[in-house]
């Protein structure tokens, strides 16, 4: 009868088998990462920030990635769309600085599970456009069953260089992402699991962009999103005060998948 190893990792359904553990594996791929954030009201977005952490900035960060050459997709590729704030942990052990993951939205079923079950991120998935590109302008829409949700533009109006792009490469080689991973109990109320999570991930970046961004949250009815509506319009209920940041960056992620760890 099949019984799991205890020093492997498994995915549902662990019967098929898992793989060995090794907590230095990184998962390698080229991309091209837009970033846009804008400042909203503290109070309102604090409603989605769970006790133990402090806002630093009344920021919502959305970035789209378009991932490529993926090492553990034996060269595939995906799209992504991820929305977080900046925050400090405050716990009995650990204090930490970093972005907490309001939510990701991606186009491909297996990053979704490893992110999910693996490193706590909460995933979902989404259909997220590959940039249209027609420079100096960059665009992305994010749909769900033909319905958009989400449009982000972009115009580039300069490159980043010299010691502006030295700060900028120093900025990403080190990103503490946060999560919570929670799983609910099997017919209980409650969770089986709920815990905060540190993914510790990088960027070598190689260019960059300064520009002009654009956000457009669309409401959604349970017709046209019926399990996710509740959190696009979460977010679309956020106003947007104005643009803190606009840029786009390429280059090679760095993500130090089994290095995650529960925080606390």
């Amino acid at each position: 009868m099949f019984r799991p190893q205890d020093d492997f990792t498994y995915l549902m359904p662990v019967h098929f088998g898992g793989s060995k553990f090794d907590p230095e594996t990184l998962v390698t791929q080229r991309t091209t990462s837009l970033a846009i954030s804008y400042e909203t009201e503290r109070d309102l977005l604090e409603n989605y920030i769970p006790e133990g952490f402090e806002l630093l900035a009344p920021e919502v960060q959305v970035v789209f990635s378009r991932f490529t050459e993926i090492n553990w997709l034996q060269g595939g590729h995906y799209n992504l769309i991820n929305v977080a704030a900046p925050v400090r942990f405050h716990g009995k052990k650990d204090e930490i600085d970093g972005s907490y993951t309001l939510v990701v939205w991606e186009n491909r079923t297996a990053p979704i599970l490893g992110g999910r079950e693996q490193t706590g991120i909460p995933k979902l998935h989404a259909d997220i456009e590959d940039l249209h590109i027609l420079r100096p302008h960059y665009a992305t829409t994010v749909s769900y069953e033909g319905n958009t949700f989400l449009r982000v533009g972009f115009e580039a109006t300069g490159s980043i260089n010299g010691p502006e792009l030295e700060a900028l490469k120093s900025q990403f080689v080190s990103m503490n992402t946060l999560g919570w991973k929670y799983i609910p109990k099997v017919g209980a109320p409650g969770a089986e699991v709920s815990e905060f999570v540190l993914y510790p991930q990088g960027m070598e970046v190689e260019t960059a962009q300064v520009g002009k961004g654009s956000l457009e949250w669309i409401e959604q009815t349970p017709m046209q999103n019926p399990v996710q509506y509740y959190i696009v319009n979460s977010l679309a209920a956020l106003p947007m005060k104005r643009l803190t940041q606009a840029t786009m960056v390429e280059g090679r992620a760095i993500l130090h998948a089994m290095g995650a760890r529960v925080i606390e």
